[in-house]
Parts: structure tokens; C-alpha cells; sequence
């Protein structure tokens, strides 16, 4: 007989097998299931274990791409020409202000949801090296921790492209906390500048870098990310399945009335032999489709969540970019404003001398923050035990700590947001703002 022909079916067969089979075939033959492990187990795949954090961040990442690429075909980088081509997309192009809005509100979620997966992974101490034989998941720590950096770089980056005055100014304000930097701020400044102003040379260098250098770099380590999750045995919380599953295993007594012997050699009732790997296989599911189902219900609910925000929350533009004009207060990116923030907090006066703020908030606090995140897997003594569990109570002093360190930065974004008015002097929300000074 002939072989059967092709099929419809034949296109989403990987994605809705119909038998254990199909799904293992798919996971093996599939590119892009491959990244998915043939069995998972049910508690990584509740929704309360990890929050999915990981995966939405990828989407938001999805969105970012499919919209920015959208935008590209419009977008001028150039000074004489980005802002009137944003205006074009905003006011001109059909869905223009839609596409610009969800584009940037996914920006925005994705720094926040990159912070949410980091916040996950550290209070369930998911970085603990345990797992199978070969895994080390410090060393997929330490990628999240530069994917999380490359994603406020990615995000700084795309600030400066509506070439607007908000857009101007926070880059201004930005690059000169990098130039607080000893000995190399000032090189690293006018590195991402291309000199010592914000003009088309830092225009150019921030389109090549947001459009085509970062996202290259993400792509490649999110994809290292979801290998070495796998090669690490899956999440964290599939650990303590094993180790249930290891404490369970027992010999189930023999049958009363039933006796067999083994070669003659033996005699008693029947053994049933309950070992991990049954146990282990009663506890999983097969990946496909669980897997492509909630993945594909999460890009949907992001997609939704984006789209219905940019239409809500549509994106600023303020008035052409103009050096000569400096707004009163110039803010830094939101996502850098508790930096800005610590820089005001940190900057003094000890008799004639005046500490530098921009060094000790801008530079120093946030590197040893950094520092000592990378360095808290190797000084992490909680048992294995408290490994994918939120909140052990083993590990009750680090996470307070790291809490109260996470609610301190919240707490200075929004003074830094809401509370700062002119000359950086606090100010509440229903304050008037003070009258511009009169010059003679």
C-alpha cells in the first residue's frame, strides 16, 4: 500500500497530538517545541508556581518585536526628521497612535515583569544549585540577572528615538550618571553619545543599539535561558516532586493467600515495587499540548492587556527636542528615576566640601547592589529543602531583607515620579507649582 498523503492535520499535529506519542515525536522532531522537555510535571505547570513570569516576559518581548518592526518602516533616524515621522505615526498613519501606544506600554511591563521574575526566582530560591546530576542554576541566575540589565538598556535606548523633549532630556539626565563613573564615566558617556552632546551621532548609536544589537543579544540569551532551565532539570519547584517522590517510594506488603516462588528459590507473596520514576511519571503530564495551551493563553492575554493600555494610555510626545530649553525638573527614564532619587538623597555638603551624590547613589549603591545579587547564590546556605518553595521559613531573614530592599526602590521611584517639582524640591501632588523666577 501506498503511504497515506499529506493532510491539513498534518500542520498542527505537533501542536494537538492525539496520543503520548505524538507529543514525545513533536518535542523531538519540532524546532520550535524543542525547547520543551517531553514530560513536565503538574505543579511547574500550575499557574501559582513561577506565575508564567518567564514566558510573559518573552511575549512582551514578541510584542515589542512585531510592533517595532511595524514601526520601522516609518521611523526616520534622523535629527532633522525622527520627530515629524513619530507625528506622521501618531497623527497620519492609519492605527499609528495604537501601535505606538502598545509598543510602549510593553516596554514598560517588560521592565516590570523581568523585575517580577527576578523577585520569583529569588524568594522561591530557585538560583540553589540542586537538581539533576550537571545542573548548576546559579549559572542561569547570573544570565537573568544581565538579561534583566539588557532589558532597562533596551528599554533606555528606545527612549531617545521620538527625539521630543521628555525623550531628550531624560537621555541627557541618564548619560550624566554614567559620567559619574571614575576614571571611565566621562569615556563610557561619550561612547553611548558619540561625543559630548546628544545629537545625531547619539541618535544613530541608540537606533543601531535598540533595533538591532540588543535584541540580538536577548534572543540569543533567552534562548541559552530556556536550555539551560531544561539542563537544569525544569523549575525549581519539580525538585520537591522528586524528592516526594523519592520518600514515597516503599514495598507494598504482599497479598494474604497468594504464594509464588522466584526459580524455587524463593517463597512468599507477591512484591509491587513502587520507585521514583512511577511515582515521578504519575506526577506529570506530557508537555504537548499543556505547554502550547497556556502558553498560547498567556500571549493572548498580554497582546490584550498591551493593546487595550496603548489605546488607554496613549503614548506622550512633547515638543521637538530643543537644547537650549531645559525643563524644570529634567527626570531620568522611570525605570531610573530611584537613581536619581539617591543621587539627590546622597549629595551634601561636609563643611567646603560636596560630596558627590552622582558617584555614591548613581554608581556605587546600584553596582554592589548588582554585585552582591550575582555573588547571593554562592552565599545562600538555606537546605535544599527550601529550594522552589515560596517563603521557607529557612529563609526568612533574606527575603525580609530583600523585600525591604525592593519596597525602598518602589518607595523612590514614585517620590522621584510624583513628588519632585522644580529644582528637584519635594512637592505634593496638589501643590501649585512656584512661579518661574522674574530676571531683570
Amino acid at each position: 500500500m501506498s503511504a497515506p498523503g499529506w493532510r491539513p492535520r498534518d500542520l498542527v499535529k505537533g501542536f494537538r497530538p492525539r496520543t503520548p506519542r505524538e507529543g514525545a515525536d513533536a518535542v523531538v522532531q519540532n524546532f520550535v517545541l524543542h525547547a520543551f522537555p517531553v514530560r513536565v510535571t503538574k505543579k511547574a505547570l500550575g499557574w501559582l508556581t513561577s506565575g508564567w513570569l518567564g514566558t510573559i516576559s518573552l511575549h512582551l518581548f514578541l510584542v515589542l518585536t512585531l510592533t517595532g518592526a511595524v514601526l520601522l518602516f516609518i521611523y526616520v533616524p534622523s535629527v532633522e526628521r525622527a520627530y515629524a515621522s513619530v507625528k506622521d505615526i501618531e497623527f497620519v498613519t492609519s492605527f499609528g497612535g495604537w501601535l505606538r501606544g502598545t509598543h510602549r506600554i510593553a516596554a514598560h511591563l517588560m521592565v516590570i515583569v523581568v523585575v517580577l521574575h527576578l523577585v520569583r526566582v529569588f524568594l522561591t530560591g530557585a538560583y540553589k544549585k540542586e537538581g539533576p546530576p550537571g545542573a548548576y542554576r546559579p549559572l542561569n541566575w547570573w544570565v537573568g540577572l544581565v538579561l534583566l540589565l539588557l532589558t532597562f538598556f533596551l528599554s533606555f535606548t528606545g527612549y531617545l528615538l521620538p527625539w521630543d523633549q521628555l525623550a531628550f532630556w531624560a537621555i541627557t539626565v541618564g548619560t550624566q550618571i554614567a559620567a559619574s563613573v571614575p576614571l571611565i564615566g566621562e569615556e563610557i558617556r561619550q561612547l553611548l553619545l558619540g561625543g559630548t552632546t546628544v545629537g545625531q551621532p547619539a541618535l544613530i548609536r541608540f537606533y543601531v543599539l535598540h533595533c538591532f544589537v540588543l535584541p540580538a543579544l536577548v534572543i540569543y540569551l533567552v534562548a541559552y535561558h530556556m536550555w539551560r532551565i531544561r539542563k537544569d532539570g525544569g523549575l525549581a519547584a519539580t525538585d520537591r516532586v522528586v524528592e516526594d517522590a523519592k520518600a514515597q517510594a516503599r514495598v507494598v506488603p504482599p497479598a494474604p493467600g497468594k504464594t509464588y516462588t522466584l526459580m524455587g528459590a524463593t517463597e512468599g507473596g507477591t512484591v509491587q515495587a513502587h520507585t521514583p520514576v512511577a511515582l515521578i511519571e504519575r506526577e506529570s503530564t506530557p508537555a504537548i499540548p499543556a505547554i502550547v495551551r497556556r502558553a498560547f493563553a498567556t500571549f493572548v492575554l498580554t497582546l490584550a492587556v498591551c493593546s487595550l493600555l496603548g489605546v488607554m494610555l496613549p503614548a506622550p510626545l512633547e515638543e521637538p527636542a530643543n537644547p537650549a530649553v531645559t525643563p524644570n525638573p529634567a527626570k531620568a527614564p522611570w525605570y531610573f528615576l530611584w537613581l536619581q532619587e539617591l543621587v539627590s538623597i546622597l549629595t551634601f555638603q561636609v563643611g567646603d566640601v560636596t560630596v558627590d551624590g552622582a558617584f555614591l547613589g548613581g554608581v556605587l549603591l546600584p553596582g554592589l547592589l548588582v554585585l552582591l545579587l550575582a555573588a547571593w547564590p554562592l552565599l545562600d546556605r538555606s537546605p535544599a529543602a527550601a529550594v522552589g518553595v515560596w517563603f521557607h521559613s529557612s529563609r526568612k531573614v533574606q527575603n525580609r531583607v530583600f523585600l525591604a530592599l525592593l519596597f525602598a526602590t518602589a518607595v523612590l521611584t514614585v517620590i522621584g515620579t510624583f513628588l519632585r517639582g522644580p529644582y528637584w524640591a519635594w512637592m505634593w501632588p496638589w501643590d501649585a507649582p512656584p512661579a518661574p523666577p522674574t530676571w531683570m
